[in-house]
C-alpha cells in the first residue's frame, strides 16, 4: 500500500544533521566564542535584572514606600 515511496536524501541536509549531533565533540574554545557566551550568558541578563531592579526602585520612589530589598 505505502511502497515505493523512498525519499531522496539530501547530501548537505545530512552532513549538517550529523555535524548537529556531534557538536560537543567538536566545539572548540575560541576567543569569539568566548565573547558571545560573555555577551549572551552574562552581560545581558545581569543588565535585564538591573533594569528591573531600577524600575522596582522607581515605582517604590513614586508611591513614598521604602525601597524592596533583592539580592
Amino acid at each position: 500500500m505505502g511502497g515505493g515511496m523512498e525519499a531522496n536524501k539530501n547530501r548537505f541536509v545530512e552532513e549538517w544533521g550529523a555535524a548537529r549531533e556531534n557538536l560537543e565533540h567538536n566545539f572548540r574554545w575560541t576567543r569569539r566564542n568566548f565573547a558571545i557566551i560573555g555577551i549572551f550568558g552574562i552581560a545581558i541578563p545581569v543588565l535585564v535584572y538591573k533594569g528591573i531592579v531600577r524600575e522596582f526602585h522607581m515605582q517604590d520612589e513614586d508611591a513614598g514606600r521604602p525601597y524592596r530589598k533583592f539580592l
